[in-house]
């Protein structure tokens, strides 16, 4: 009698004991799944594995200014250095956070307002819709090109329009100016990017359940009240997707940068992104754009993380 019951407690105990939900184990459970996907993770290994290792082992190399890459010499983290304590990295790092930090903010707030105009049934929605969508599916840069030449300080819209309405008198530099090129571009930027945030908050707020705005209604709440104390914690999830995917965008953009300024005038307009470039293909040295491109995948790694664990919250509540 006492062999059959501790029998029993350790059958219990083992099919009651909560299996592990870490990542191995869950590769382990799933390991048939992973066979279908193999081709596709070996194919990402060669296009994008072996690049970032090669940037990595390049990082610790001086590169010769005539392209012989056979010829590098092994500098360890000179170039890290380098990077770092030059005269204009953190110049650059303050550029990059401005264009950065206004660029999300103004294109989520945009996108926001324009998804909650647009989430309201009125005649012309649809119309209203596609207008507001234009932006997003024009390229960068046919975008880049068309800002470029409505800040054009003599044949410009920009400047024209200011001129008969009688607010300045005489044309006004924009991309040539060190203090009104950075604004210049984040406006342009936001533009491009408010439609995305829209579709992405518009797909949020679709969800949220009216049955809430009634008990709010019924609970005496007004719309400012509804919109923080219902709809904001709702969509909380979408809000924090939206305003990662926007910061890790912006802090990689490149082609409305490049060709609406190419960083000038003086550097005033300069990220990181762009410094890359310059240094890597303008200034011929391999092996500090490799450490700056390094500096670059750790901030973007720090966010990708914040963003998979978003992603996957709940997840490790679910059986596997």
């Amino acid at each position: 009698m006492a062999v059959t019951t501790t029998r029993t407690r350790l059958a219990v105990g083992h099919v009651t004991r909560p299996r592990r939900t870490g990542v191995v184990g869950r590769i382990v459970r799933h390991r048939a799944d992973y066979l279908y996907v193999a081709p596709a993770l070996l194919v990402m290994l060669l296009v994008i594995g072996y690049p970032i290792y090669y940037t990595v082992f390049l990082s610790f190399f001086k590169t010769p200014p005539r392209l012989a890459l056979s010829a590098k010499t092994f500098t360890g983290l000179s170039n890290y250095v380098d990077v770092v304590t030059s005269r204009s990295f953190w110049r650059v790092t303050q550029n990059t956070f401005v264009w950065t930090f206004f660029s999300t903010v103004f294109a989520f707030a945009l996108g926001f307002g324009a998804a909650i105009v647009v989430h309201r049934d009125f005649i012309g929605r649809g119309i209203v819709r596609g207008l507001l969508l234009i932006p997003y599916v024009i390229s960068y840069v046919a975008a880049a090109y068309v800002w470029k030449w409505l800040y054009h300080s003599d044949f410009g819209l920009v400047s024209g329009m200011l001129l008969r309405l009688g607010l300045i008198d005489r044309p006004i530099t924009l991309l040539d100016s060190v203090n009104r090129v950075m604004p210049a571009l984040i406006v342009a930027n936001v533009w491009k990017e408010f439609p995305f945030a829209m579709i992405m908050m518009l797909a949020g707020l679709q969800t949220v359940p009216e049955q809430l705005y009634r008990a709010a209604q019924i609970d005496g709440a007004g719309a400012w009240n509804q919109f923080w104390h219902v709809t904001v914690p709702y969509i909380r999830g979408v809000i924090i997707i939206t305003t990662l995917l926007l910061l890790v965008t912006n802090l990689n953009s490149f082609t409305l940068v490049y060709i609406m300024t190419a960083g000038g005038p003086a550097g005033a307009s300069e990220i990181w992104i762009t410094d890359i470039y310059q240094l890597a293909f303008g200034r011929i040295r391999f092996g500090q754009a490799a450490a700056y491109s390094v500096i670059l995948s750790l901030v973007m790694l720090s966010m990708g993380y914040f963003y998979v664990k978003a992603m996957t919250r709940g997840d490790e509540r679910r059986p596997g």
